[in-house]
């Protein structure tokens, strides 16, 4: 779950718009980090299965940051009265290219 950002008289909301961003960039670079030392094999499996579970719990955190900013752009979508020109469709990443 990703923390709500505390507002007080000295926090602007341009600050805390940039919270939820930073604890996803922060996930997902840790996430990588976890499947890069997974993919080499050197861990122990009780190394492995705390990395995996650390793992499973970065990719759900990093799954509900991506949700709310779907959520957020569709609603910003039907606030500017172009609901008939944009629609919600699912992301293909077949034609994605690999890294």
């Amino acid at each position: 779950m990703t923390p709500t950002p505390i507002v007080t008289s000295k926090t602007t909301p341009a600050e805390t718009a940039v919270e939820p961003t930073a604890d996803f960039e922060r996930s997902l670079a840790e996430l990588e980090a976890i499947v890069d030392k997974l993919e080499h094999g050197d861990l122990s499996l009780d190394d492995s299965l705390r990395h995996f579970e650390r793992g499973v719990q970065l990719t759900r955190s990093c799954q509900s940051a991506l949700k709310q900013a779907e959520q957020k752009v569709e609603i910003l979508l039907r606030r500017s009265g172009a609901e008939g020109e944009f629609a919600a469709a699912p992301f293909d990443t077949d034609t994605d290219d690999e890294r």
